[in-house]
């Protein structure tokens, strides 16, 4: 028996605006959309994807899950990230290498520092 990672699903209130900016943000592909579910893709054949599906009640808690990215400049990165719309925050992380910012919907995602080698 063989298990192929196709995706994440993001519960959000409105998938399309949400998942346009995860593409925008990621650089990634669009591969489905419609009123209740928007997925993109690294590339149409390149899986895992983020799949966006329709919720009714907004996000409360801090998330149980979420995404961490490893860019080749942080700093860059974060005040790209801040400008395309997410906010920093602060979920008890304290003094880390890491920075912890929000998606337009409160989804936290972290952006590390450079890898030790």
């Amino acid at each position: 028996m063989t298990l192929e990672w196709e995706q994440v699903i993001v519960h959000s209130m409105d998938p399309v605006t949400l998942g346009q900016w995860w593409a925008e943000a990621l650089g990634w592909v669009v591969v489905h959309s419609s009123d209740d579910e928007f997925e993109i893709r690294p590339s149409p054949d390149r899986m895992p994807g983020l799949d966006f599906v329709r919720v009714d009640e907004k996000k409360t808690a801090k998330s149980r899950l979420h995404l961490d990215f490893r860019p080749d400049d942080q700093d860059a990165e974060v005040a790209r990230l801040v400008a395309h719309g997410a906010q920093r925050v602060d979920i008890g992380q304290g003094d880390q290498p890491w920075v912890v910012l929000a998606d337009p919907e409160g989804n936290e995602f972290c952006v590390l520092g450079e890898r030790r080698q």
